[in-house]
């Protein structure tokens, strides 16, 4: 098993994501711009809600999701451990998912979320090899 979550049922767009960040938290609000950047990595981006959580895949192989908690939200990469992260903003000590906090008062830098978005997103094409 190669540790890739397949979502067949994964769309562009997902109804359901939308309803997901129309649910007026400040929080959800403050991932939207990030998962629309989720969404520009390329044509092939398709979306659903898996456990409970925006989702972008490469097809239907998941890489990234955004998620809204109590008190900050999150952007997740499903193999952020194999990730290049030279400026250090990734968390966590799973064995194949890392996540970057977001907050309203503390925003990680920029440039180095967006490249790990393109980052994440070329790692998942690698991972699945040739189409």
């Amino acid at each position: 098993m190669d540790g890739v979550f397949h979502f067949p049922a994964a769309r562009r767009p997902d109804p359901q994501v939308a309803l997901w960040f129309a649910h007026g938290d400040p929080l959800r609000a403050l991932v939207e711009p990030w998962f629309e950047r989720l969404r520009a990595c390329g044509p092939d981006v398709r979306e659903l809600i898996h456990d409970g959580r925006p989702t972008a895949c490469v097809g239907d192989a998941a890489f990234a999701y955004v998620d809204a908690y109590a008190q900050h939200a999150a952007m997740g990469f499903f193999f952020g451990a194999s990730l290049r992260d030279p400026t250090g903003i990734l968390e966590g000590m799973g064995k194949r998912a890392r996540h970057v906090k977001l907050r309203s008062d503390r925003m990680p830098d920029e440039a180095a979320l967006s490249d790990l978005i393109l980052v994440a997103y070329r790692h998942m094409h690698q991972h699945l090899g040739p189409s």
